[in-house]
């Protein structure tokens, strides 16, 4: 089999930045009109998992809906993100949901510019929801173009614990933090990453995510995790990015049509 030059593996990539000018310029006269925008974080993911966690769970998803959409290309992940309730944990980087906001705007006017008629906001970090939704309609506003932001926070969690299903994995989070999910995903895409000598329950059960985020997450659990992480399977990885970027590509092709 021939290996393909290096000019036809750039040209075949989704990833924006793996690209050259002209080639995004072709792209987009040959009808692509999507860019996914993950947001993502920096930020403690207990002892086991680093710190871009969210980062690359942003990358991967961003890269498997626009590769399903099939004219996306997807944009950098957005990093950091708003944070401030991980920062008693060291490594932490957190922004104020106000410079984060005009981060994306930032992003959404560079790329409506170049002709992007569909921008997808993809927040992976909890603390990014409401920025997300906030700053959506009024970025639509402004550039007149068609912002789709996936940010209920609730379907996530619910679509992440479905994959844990689609594994076999019978367990579930009411709160999605550095547990089984969280891990699933970083030994699904960079198994490398993951201290498997340090995994190690934290808090379980029913927790408020206004108290998470109110006092802290040192208040709630000691080694920044949620969950059981030993429960994680590479596996139940790929089943909830596959779950999460099927059910997004749909909410994005039924928006892009009622446009």
């Amino acid at each position: 089999m021939t290996e393909p030059t290096s000019s036809e593996s750039a040209d075949a990539s989704v990833e924006l930045a793996e690209r050259t000018w002209p080639e995004v310029e072709a792209a987009l006269e040959g009808g692509t009109r999507t860019a996914v925008v993950a947001v993502g974080s920096v930020e403690q993911h207990g002892p086991h998992l680093p710190l871009v966690m969210d980062t690359l769970a942003g990358d991967e998803l961003a890269g498997r809906i626009a590769e399903k959409l099939g004219d996306a290309l997807a944009a950098p992940t957005i990093r950091p993100g708003c944070s401030g309730h991980h920062m008693e944990f060291p490594g932490t980087v957190t922004v104020p949901p106000e410079t984060l906001m005009d981060l994306i705007r930032s992003y959404c006017r560079s790329l409506a510019g170049h002709g992007f008629e569909h921008l997808v906001l993809v927040p992976t970090h909890g603390g990014n929801f409401a920025p997300v939704n906030t700053v959506a309609p009024e970025i639509a506003r402004e550039l007149d173009a068609n912002v789709i932001a996936l940010a209920d926070l609730d379907e996530l969690m619910a679509l992440q614990n479905e994959g844990l299903r689609d594994a076999g994995v019978e367990y579930e989070q009411s709160v999605v933090h550095a547990g089984a999910v969280e891990t699933a995903i970083v030994l699904a895409v960079a198994e490398g990453l993951v201290r498997t000598d340090e995994l190690e329950a934290g808090h379980e059960g029913e927790i408020s995510t206004s108290r998470l985020l109110g006092e802290g997450f040192e208040a709630i659990t000691e080694n920044g995790v949620l969950g059981d992480p030993r429960e994680a399977t590479a596996e139940a990885g790929e089943a909830i990015l596959e779950r999460i970027a099927d059910a997004y590509v749909e909410r994005i092709e039924t928006e892009r049509e009622a446009v």
